[in-house]
């Protein structure tokens, strides 16, 4: 960043001047805790563009520490019908998820937990910096007719999984 601050404590005030615009109206100290060796940074409205490496330093201890910061948003995960195979009894799933950061990927799983064959997952990164993804799956409609679509982001660990239960004849 330049300027590289994203908050500066200076003589028992802040100076918002120093600050990089992205930072402006969105960090702040806990000034309650100041007294008691606090100095926790606290970023508001966290964006994904937020995530890396953030240095603390202390001049007049000499004294610094680094952290990194890791975003995840809580994404939305729907399975739909896509469509059936009249000339047979399968059907055309799809999941769709919304709302992730990082990119995930996408599994699906039969009733038994065992990983379907799924088409390529399409991918979309929108102006927020969040992903879409989809995946379509075709399925036999067997006795095993429940489906899961499993949509996971392995370095922040967090997993969203949909159930679809196919029922009554495929016709």
């Amino acid at each position: 960043l330049d300027p590289s601050y994203v908050y500066v404590w200076w003589d028992k005030e802040e100076l918002e001047s120093s600050k990089h615009p992205a930072y402006k109206g969105r960090t702040s100290l806990l000034l309650n805790k100041l007294e008691f060796g606090d100095v926790s940074l606290k970023i508001s409205k966290v964006k994904p563009s937020d995530k890396g490496k953030y240095r603390c330093f202390i001049p007049t201890l000499g004294r610094g520490s680094t952290v990194e910061l890791v975003v995840g948003i809580d994404p939305i995960t729907v399975i739909s019908l896509a469509g059936l195979d009249r000339s047979s009894s399968s059907v055309v799933l799809q999941c769709k998820s919304a709302g992730w950061y990082p990119e995930p990927e996408v599994l699906w799983l039969d009733g038994k937990g065992n990983h379907l064959s799924a088409g390529p997952t399409e991918t979309v990164r929108g102006a927020d910096e969040l992903y879409t993804v989809s995946s379509r799956v075709t399925v036999e409609k067997k006795h095993s007719n429940k489906f899961t679509c499993r949509v996971q982001q392995k370095n922040i660990k967090q997993t969203r999984e949909a159930l679809i239960h196919v029922t009554g004849p495929v016709q």
